[in-house]
Order: structure tokens, then C-alpha cells, then sequence
């Protein structure tokens, strides 16, 4: 830990026995395994999760069913903005077996919005992360497109790809944004994606930005989509990997990019459940205002 975070949690102690909720922000690449981290990291401290990612992948895979072309963002921005003040997009809790990863986002417009978006299920959201059926969220969430359940539908490459087209058009991250700040606004909540120790909350407590080198992170996408049956080689795997790198953080809108006071994690060659106890103590310590 730097100078700098210990004197961040030396700035807001809590009072005797009070035990700060705080907002958890991990960032980084697709593939970095932040999906899995952050679920682990939300069931350790039992916070909500929040998957951002997941909702642009919603977009785009709307963007996808409707046939607009990915450069359109005047028709893309109009139908993000539809999506999200007609809470066509949800995110729920699915049943008790329902398979790990997934989200939650807005069910019935102002009452919905807020809890449903604050569940968030994890998988790398917009990145290209998470596994297949009824998942991207912590305790079995389920992403839903106007009641239907796309979670395993958004996880394909191609939708991976949009996702990060879609979510580079300002038209389309001002429709979200306000959905993403009313599920974290209360704290207790883990948030992951792309911006969001950068952008949609700046001022969150914790910061993390967790990465690993592009060909570990092309070896997990592999490996994941050959588990799910498609056929593709580990070549073209880095090749999607490499551009979608380049693509978050060129972007004009909201670039990837680590914040000055998040805290650097290589997840390369470390366990998941290592990661995740390490955060996990660092939020704790904090929290306590220690």
C-alpha cells in the first residue's frame, strides 16, 4: 500500500464500533479475471455486486437483434436510452441453483432500478469474462432483455466485441451512467468494469485495478469458450484480446485506464481466492477505519 492510501484511510474514520459500507471499484481488462474476483470479493464481505459491464453487453447484443450497425450511434444511443428509462434491461437474483456470475440492474423503472441494478452479478462485463448459462452475477443473477434471459447470449465474441463499441458512443454511457451510480450511491456494493474507479464513481472508498498479461488472459477466454463448445483457436482468442485492449483504451469516451489511487493487482499467476483474501482484508481494514 502507498503513502498516499494509507493517508485515504486515515481521512474518514468512523465512529466507536461503526463499520463503514463502503464502494468497492475494480477495474481493468477483459479477461483479467475481475469477474470472479469481485463475486468472490461481494460474498466475503456480503456487499451487493454490481456488473456494469453486463448492461453495455445487453446493449449491444439489443444493438445486434435489431441489425444497426455498429457505427450508427446516433440509432444506437437512441435505443440505449430506451433500454434504460423503459427498464428493458434487468438484472436479477436467479434461484438457489442457478450457476455463478451474473448481474442486476433496473426491474420497473425508479423502485427497480435501484436494487435490482445494486445485485450486480460479476463476470467481466464488458469485458470478456464470464461463464455460460443463467451467469454474471455473484449468487446466480441473471441479465434479462425485456423478461428474457440473455446471460449466456451476451457472453458470445461477437457481442464481446460490441460491448465495447457500444460503450465508446457518449450517447450510450449517459444513458447508463445514472443506473450505475443509483446501484452503488448507498455503499456495501462491489462495482467492476472498465471506468468505474475513473468515472462512474471517482470518490469510491477502495480502488483496485486488476490486470494480467494478454496471453494469460487469451488463455482463460479459451479455455472458457472451448469448455462452452465453440470452436475457436487460442490465435484468434489473443487476436480479440489484443483488439479489444486497444479499443477500451483508445476510446475517446471514458478510455480504460488505472486510476492515480487505485491499487495495482497482477492476477497472472496468483489463485483467485488469493486475490481475493488480500482485498478483501485491505476493504475490511478500512472499513474499520484502521
Amino acid at each position: 500500500m502507498t503513502e498516499r492510501q494509507r493517508q485515504d484511510d486515515a481521512r474518514h474514520l468512523p465512529g466507536q464500533g461503526e463499520l463503514r459500507r463502503l464502494r468497492v471499484a475494480i477495474d481493468g481488462p477483459a479477461g483479467a479475471g475481475k469477474g470472479t474476483v469481485a463475486r468472490g470479493l461481494a460474498e466475503r464481505l456480503g456487499y451487493l455486486l454490481v456488473d456494469t459491464g453486463a448492461i453495455y453487453r445487453a446493449v449491444a447484443l439489443a444493438v445486434h437483434r435489431v441489425g444497426l450497425a455498429w457505427d450508427d450511434s446516433g440509432a444506437i444511443g437512441t435505443l440505449a436510452e430506451d433500454l434504460a428509462s423503459g427498464g428493458r434491461i434487468a438484472l436479477e437474483r436467479g434461484g438457489p441453483g442457478a450457476p455463478p456470475d451474473s448481474t442486476d440492474a433496473r426491474a420497473a423503472h425508479d423502485a427497480r432500478a435501484a436494487h435490482t441494478a445494486a445485485d450486480a452479478g460479476a463476470a467481466d462485463a464488458g469485458s470478456a469474462d464470464g461463464p455460460a448459462h443463467s451467469s454474471v452475477g455473484g449468487s446466480g443473477m441473471r441479465v434479462l432483455l425485456d423478461g428474457e434471459d440473455i446471460s449466456s447470449a451476451i457472453r458470445a465474441p461477437e457481442i464481446s466485441l460490441g460491448a465495447s463499441r457500444v460503450s465508446a458512443i457518449p450517447a450510450v454511457r449517459k444513458a447508463l451512467l445514472a443506473m450505475q451510480r443509483q446501484a452503488g450511491a448507498g455503499g456495501g456494493v462491489v462495482l467492476e468494469g472498465r471506468d468505474i474507479g475513473t468515472v462512474v464513481f471517482p470518490d469510491a472508498e477502495v480502488k483496485f485495478y486488476l490486470t494480467a498479461p494478454a496471453e494469460i488472459r487469451a488463455k482463460r477466454r479459451y479455455d472458457e469458450l472451448v469448455a462452452r463448445g465453440i470452436t475457436v483457436s487460442f490465435e484468434a482468442t489473443l487476436s480479440d484480446v489484443l483488439r479489444r485492449d486497444k479499443a477500451d483504451s483508445e476510446r475517446a469516451v471514458a478510455p480504460l485506464r488505472k486510476a492515480d489511487d487505485a491499487i495495482l493487482v497482477d492476477s497472472g499467476h496468483r489463485s483467485p481466492q488469493e486475490i481475493i483474501d488480500e482485498m478483501a482484508t485491505l476493504v475490511e481494514i478500512r472499513a474499520r477505519g484502521a
